[in-house]
């Protein structure tokens, strides 16, 4: 969570909303890195997530990070939970619960619904504190 948490801080420094990801595999050997990246790149798509995950199946040479790990700041939005169960991503971690797009766990609960052929294990509120006092900071002074 600490190297996502630097990768959602240097998002914010360049106008991002501060969202940072990581995926490791099943070792804990960090295979990709994401942050926010949508203003920089005009890619609607562009979440921290999306970034980390298509970084880490280069990285692998496969779409298929079954065993891995996805580390974000923020709880994943619906595009994003999405993209972790394409990539049959094992589980889930993130800082700061989402309350209004949420998709695993708060609004919605997409990663662990029976009805999809994948789920992923989820641990919420990791280091919940700095995720969010890094969004707040960062809205604080747009507003």
């Amino acid at each position: 969570m600490a190297h996502a948490l630097s990768l959602a801080a240097a998002a914010a420094r360049e106008g991002e909303i501060p969202v940072g990801a990581v995926v490791t595999d099943a070792a804990g050997t960090v295979i990709g890195t994401g942050r926010n990246a949508r203003e920089l790149t005009h890619d609607p798509t562009a979440h921290a997530e999306v970034v980390a995950l298509r970084a880490a199946a280069a990285s692998v040479g496969s779409w298929n990070l079954e065993g891995c790990t996805l580390v974000v700041t923020l709880e994943p939005c619906l595009m994003c939970a999405g993209a972790a169960l394409q990539a049959h991503v094992s589980r889930i971690v993130f800082g700061a619960w989402d309350d209004k797009a949420g998709a695993v766990g708060s609004v919605y609960d997409v990663v662990r619904d029976r009805r999809l052929p994948t789920r992923a294990e989820v641990v919420g509120g990791v280091r919940e504190h700095e995720a969010s006092a890094l969004l707040r900071t960062f809205f604080a002074a747009r507003r």
